[in-house]
C-alpha cells in the first residue's frame, strides 16, 4: 500500500484500529510499521494547523463585536483597551522598569495567569513584554487600572505561550500599574 501521500484522515479508522489491534496481539500488519509514525505526525500538525485558524477567527470575531462597546478604545496596531481607574503619575516610557498588578484570561474567561491570584505585583521592564502590553503601559499613568484586549499578533502570535495559551489567542488582560522603577525580580 502506497502511504507517500495519503494522510491521516484518508484512512479507513476501522482499518487503523484493526492494525492497532494486529500490533498488539503480535499480528501482520497492513500498513508498514515506519510509515505509521509518520501519519500520526502529519495528522497532528494538520490539527494543530486547523485548531490555531479556528482559534484566531474566533479572537477576530470576538475583537470586532468588543471594539463597538462603550468605553473601549482602539489603538492604530488594533490594541483594545478600557480604562478603568485613571491615574495621576507619570507614564513609563520603553527605557522604564514597572511593577504592575494584573489578571490574564482568553476569551471564553479561562484564566491563565495572574498576579492578583498570586498576591504578589510583578516587576519587569516595558520592552521585555509582549508587544500589546508594551504598547498600553507606555499610555497608562501610574495608578491607572486598564483593561486591555489583545489581538494575538500583539500577544504570542502564532506560538502560543504554555498549555493554556494556544497559537493565535487573543488575550484580556486587566493590569493596574503600581509603579515606574528599578525592577524586584519578576
Amino acid at each position: 500500500m502506497n502511504m507517500e501521500n495519503q494522510s491521516f484522515s484518508d484512512i479507513d479508522q476501522e482499518a487503523f484500529m484493526q492494525g492497532v489491534k494486529d500490533k498488539l496481539k503480535k499480528g501482520d500488519l497492513l500498513v508498514a510499521e515506519d510509515s505509521i509514525f509518520p501519519l500520526l505526525q502529519q495528522y497532528s500538525q494538520k490539527k494543530a494547523l486547523e485548531d490555531a485558524a479556528i482559534v484566531k477567527e474566533e479572537g477576530i470575531a470576538f475583537l470586532e463585536k468588543n471594539k463597538t462597546k462603550e468605553g473601549v478604545t482602539v489603538t492604530e496596531s488594533g490594541l483594545q483597551y478600557e480604562i478603568i481607574e485613571e491615574g495621576e503619575g507619570p507614564m513609563p516610557t520603553l527605557q522604564d522598569n514597572v511593577t504592575t498588578h494584573y489578571h490574564g484570561t482568553l476569551i471564553d474567561g479561562t484564566v491563565f495567569d495572574s498576579s492578583v491570584d498570586r498576591g504578589e505585583p510583578v516587576s519587569f521592564p516595558v520592552s521585555g513584554v509582549i508587544s500589546g502590553w508594551t504598547e498600553a503601559l507606555q499610555m497608562m499613568k501610574v495608578g491607572s487600572k486598564w483593561k486591555l484586549y489583545v489581538p494575538s499578533d500583539l500577544a504570542y502570535g502564532e506560538r502560543g505561550s504554555g498549555p493554556k495559551i494556544k497559537p493565535n489567542s487573543a488575550l484580556i488582560f486587566e493590569v493596574q500599574l503600581i509603579r515606574i522603577g528599578e525592577a524586584q525580580g519578576n
